[in-house]
C-alpha cells in the first residue's frame, strides 16, 4: 500500500492525478458524494435548532468501505474535493467518515489539474474550511425546509410528482412575467426615411435625422408626408402610391466627423458567460456545456509524454481574474503566432457584483496547447467546446481592434439625413475570436466614398417604411442564464440543475430554443404567489443569496439565518394546508379516438413536453407523440405524410407517419418539389445563418436563403 492516500470524486480525475503524484501516492474516487440527506424524508430535526440527519447514500456503502480499508492502511489522508462549497462539504464527510482529523491539514485544492498546480498544492494542505461547509449544509437544510414541505402541498392539492425550489421558482415566475409582457405588449408605430445615394460611383445608405440639427422622431404617416413634402419643395405627395418614393433629391454635405473607436476584447469565461456563448455558438444546453466542461477539466489522454492532462481550469466561477502565468504563457504565444503589436495591455478584469471571485476565471491550462493540435485526441463536442474556451481566453489578452467611423451629416435645407460608415483599421483580437450575440447580427464593416464638407450628393431614391415596435424576446437558456446572474439569483453551480429541473417537471416547454410556461407551472406559481411570495420574491432570493455569502466568509450564522426564515414560513405552511382547495388540472381533449380502446386521446405534459395519451388510463396505457405534418408526401412509400419527429437527444428529424410500415428517414427537412434536374428529393440543409436547398441525389443547389 502508498504512503498517502488521496481522495478525489472522479475515476478521470483520480487517473490523472496520480500520474503527477508518482508511486508514494494512491489516489481513489468518491463518485461524488458518500454522505448526504436521505431523500425518503426531510431529516432536518426543526425542534433541534434545524440539525441535519446525514447518511450513507444508498448504493454508496462498498465505496465508503473500501476508502475505509485503503485510509487505514495509509500515513496521511488527502481530501481533493473541488475547490468549492460543495466540495468542502464533501470533504468534511469524508473526514468523520474516515476519521480522519479535521483540524489537521488534510485538504489540498487546485484550480486546474496540472502537475505543477497539483504538486504545489500537496505542498501547503489545509485544514477543511468550515465556513465553506457551514455554507453549503445552509442551502441544503434551506432547500429541503423548502422543497419537502412545498412539494407534498403541492403533490395533495394539484397532482404528484411536482416540486418547488428557491432558484427553479424565481426562474419559472420570470418566463411567466415575460410571457405575460408579451402577451399584453401594445405596439406603436413608427416611421424611417431612408435615401439611396451615389458618390464617385459607389452606394451609399442615409437615414433621415431631424430638423434643425435636433433629432427628431417620425410616429405618424402625417409627420412622414410632411417631412417629404418639404423634401419635394412643399408639393403634394400621396403617400398610398406606391411609386411615391422620390428621386434625385440634391443634398450638400455640411460636415463630415471622422473618428479612430477601439473596442476591447470579450473578458475571460465565467460559468455564465461560458454556458451563454455555448448556446449561442455551439447550440449547447446549459447541462451539456457543463458536462463537457468538466470532462475537459478532469484531464483528457493526450497520448506520448503529456498522458492524461486537465486541459481547462475549474469551470464553476464568477470570476474574470487570470494568473500572471498564464497572462504570460498568453503573451508568449501571441507574440510567436501575430506580432508584438497583438499582444494586449492586461486590463484588469472587474467581476460582476456579488461575484465570490473565489476560482479564476475559466481558461487553458496552458495557452500553448492549441485546439488544433489535440483534435484527434478530443471527441467533436470536447473539440469545439475547448476551442471555444482557448480562443475566448486568447482573445482576452490580444490588443484591442482599431474602427476607423465616418459621419457624414447631410443637409437639403434644414432637413437632415446622416450616414455612417465603418472600417476596421486594425483586427486586433478580432483576428481570433468575436462574442456572439442573442440575435446572430453580423458584424458589420460598411465604408462610405470619400465625402467633404460642400460636397453636393444626389438622393437617387428616398423612401419611408413603416415600423412598430416589437415586445421583449422569449427566454433562451443563455438569456436565462444571463439575466438570473444580473440579478445574482442562484450562483454559477445553480444555473444547469435549474433549467433542468423547471422542463423535466413540466412548469415550462421549449418553442424554437425559447421558453413558454406551461398550464401547470402557471398555477403552481399562482399559488406560490399567495401563499409563498417570498419564495418567488426575486429580492428574497437575492438576499438569501448574499446571507450564504456572509457564512462563507464567516460574518453569520447559518443556524440563524435558517431561524429568520423558518419562524415566517411556518405560519405559512400551516396557512396554506388550511385554505388552499384542490387543484384540477385538465388534460386537454386531442379530438381523435384512441385506436387500441376507442375512447378520447388527451394532451399530456411530460418531461420532454407535450405528447398524447389515452383518457383511459390506467386501463389503456396508449400513448403517442405529437405528430406535426410538414405538407410533403414520403417519397418512399408514396402513400404517407411526412412529418416532423425528435430523437432521444431531443433534435428533430423527419420520418414517414406510416412507421413501422415505412422506414424512411431524413434529418434534413424534405421539399414539396421535385429536383428539376434529376426529379429526386429536395431537402433544407441548414447552415449557420442560412438555408439551402439541395438535391440528395444530383449536384443540384439553389442560392442560399438567410
Amino acid at each position: 500500500m502508498s504512503d498517502y492516500l488521496v481522495i478525489v470524486e472522479s475515476p478521470a480525475k483520480a487517473k490523472t492525478i496520480e500520474r503527477y503524484l508518482g508511486k508514494n501516492y494512491t489516489v481513489k474516487a468518491s463518485m461524488g458524494h458518500v454522505i448526504d440527506l436521505p431523500k425518503s424524508q426531510i431529516a432536518v430535526d426543526v425542534e433541534n435548532n434545524f440539525e441535519p440527519k446525514y447518511i450513507t447514500i444508498r448504493g454508496k456503502g462498498p465505496v465508503l468501505n473500501d476508502l475505509k480499508k485503503s485510509a487505514k492502511k495509509a500515513k496521511k489522508v488527502y481530501l481533493a474535493a473541488d475547490p468549492d462549497r460543495e466540495g468542502e462539504a464533501i470533504a468534511w464527510h469524508l473526514a468523520h467518515s474516515l476519521d480522519v482529523n479535521e483540524n489537521e491539514p488534510c485538504r489540498v485544492v487546485f484550480n486546474e489539474i496540472t502537475k505543477e498546480a497539483v504538486k504545489s498544492s500537496f505542498k501547503n494542505p489545509r485544514t477543511i474550511n468550515m465556513d465553506l461547509v457551514n455554507a453549503q449544509q445552509a442551502r441544503r437544510v434551506l432547500d429541503r425546509l423548502v422543497g419537502y414541505n412545498i412539494s407534498p402541498l403541492l403533490w395533495k392539492k394539484i397532482k404528484k410528482g411536482l416540486s418547488a425550489g428557491r432558484v427553479q421558482s424565481v426562474a419559472v415566475k420570470m418566463i411567466i412575467d415575460r410571457e405575460n409582457e408579451i402577451k399584453n405588449f401594445v405596439p406603436e408605430e413608427y416611421w424611417s426615411i431612408t435615401g439611396q445615394f451615389n458618390k464617385d460611383k459607389k452606394d451609399f445608405e442615409a437615414k433621415f435625422y431631424g430638423i434643425n440639427g435636433k433629432k427628431t422622431s417620425l410616429n405618424t404617416e402625417e409627420e412622414v408626408k410632411h417631412t417629404l413634402e418639404q423634401l419635394n419643395g412643399n408639393q403634394t405627395i400621396n403617400m398610398s402610391d406606391e411609386e411615391a418614393a422620390m428621386r434625385n433629391v440634391k443634398f450638400e454635405v455640411k460636415e463630415v466627423n471622422k473618428k479612430e473607436r477601439k473596442r476591447n476584447p470579450a473578458l475571460p469565461f465565467t460559468t455564465s458567460s461560458l454556458q451563454q456563448e455555448a448556446f449561442r455558438k455551439l447550440n449547447f444546453r446549459a447541462k451539456k456545456t457543463m458536462m463537457v466542461a468538466q470532462q475537459l477539466y478532469e484531464g483528457i489522454n493526450l497520448g506520448g509524454r503529456e498522458g492524461t492532462s486537465g486541459l481547462i481550469t475549474y469551470m464553476r466561477t464568477d470570476s474574470t481574474r487570470i494568473s500572471d502565468t498564464a497572462k504570460k504563457e498568453a503573451s508568449d504565444y501571441i507574440l510567436d503566432q501575430y506580432g508584438r503589436e497583438f499582444i494586449g495591455s492586461n486590463r484588469k478584469a472587474k467581476n460582476s457584483e456579488g461575484a465570490q471571485d473565489a476560482h479564476e476565471a475559466i481558461r487553458p491550462t496552458s495557452p500553448k496547447r492549441a485546439p488544433l493540435s489535440i483534435k484527434d485526441k478530443l471527441s467533436r463536442d470536447q473539440y469545439r467546446l475547448y476551442k471555444l474556451i482557448w480562443e475566448r481566453f486568447m482573445a482576452s489578452q490580444m490588443a484591442p481592434a482599431v474602427l476607423d467611423t465616418v459621419t457624414a451629416h447631410l443637409y437639403n435645407e434644414n432637413i437632415e439625413f446622416r450616414a455612417s460608415g465603418s472600417q476596421i483599421k486594425f483586427k486586433g483580437f478580432m483576428k481570433l475570436y468575436v462574442e456572439g450575440t442573442d440575435d446572430n447580427k453580423k458584424e458589420e464593416n460598411k465604408t462610405l466614398p470619400p465625402l467633404k464638407e460642400g460636397d453636393v450628393v444626389e438622393a437617387k431614391t428616398i423612401k419611408p417604411d413603416q415600423h412598430f415596435t416589437q415586445p421583449p424576446p422569449r427566454y433562451t437558456e443563455a438569456r436565462l442564464v444571463k439575466t438570473l446572474e444580473e440579478k445574482g439569483i442562484g450562483r454559477p453551480s445553480t444555473y444547469a440543475p435549474t433549467l433542468d429541473t423547471i422542463q423535466r417537471r413540466g412548469y415550462v416547454s421549449l418553442d424554437n430554443k425559447r421558453f413558454v410556461p406551461t398550464e401547470l407551472g402557471e398555477i403552481v406559481i399562482d399559488l406560490l404567489k399567495e401563499y409563498f411570495p417570498e419564495i418567488i420574491n426575486v429580492e428574497f432570493t437575492v438576499n438569501m443569496e448574499s446571507d450564504l455569502d456572509h457564512v462563507e466568509d464567516g460574518q453569520k450564522n447559518w443556524r440563524e439565518i435558517i431561524g429568520d426564515f423558518y419562524e415566517d414560513f411556518e405560519k405559512r405552511l400551516e396557512k396554506a394546508e388550511e385554505e388552499i382547495e384542490k387543484v384540477e388540472v385538465r388534460d386537454e381533449p386531442a379530438g381523435i379516438a384512441c385506436e387500441k380502446c376507442g375512447h378520447e386521446m388527451v394532451y399530456k405534459m411530460g418531461r420532454y413536453g407535450k405528447f398524447l395519451a389515452c383518457s383511459n388510463f390506467p386501463d389503456c396505457r396508449n400513448t403517442k407523440p405529437i405528430l406535426k405534418e410538414i405538407g410533403v408526401k414520403c417519397p418512399k412509400c408514396k402513400e404517407g405524410n411526412v412529418v416532423e419527429r425528435k430523437s432521444k437527444k431531443r433534435r428533430t428529424f423527419y420520418g414517414c407517419d406510416q412507421y413501422p410500415d415505412c422506414d424512411f428517414i431524413s434529418w434534413d427537412k424534405p421539399i414539396d418539389r421535385p429536383c428539376p434536374k434529376c426529379e429526386s428529393l429536395l431537402v433544407e440543409k441548414k447552415k449557420k445563418k442560412a438555408t439551402q436547398i439541395v438535391c440528395t441525389e444530383c449536384d443540384y443547389k439553389e442560392n442560399e436563403q438567410q
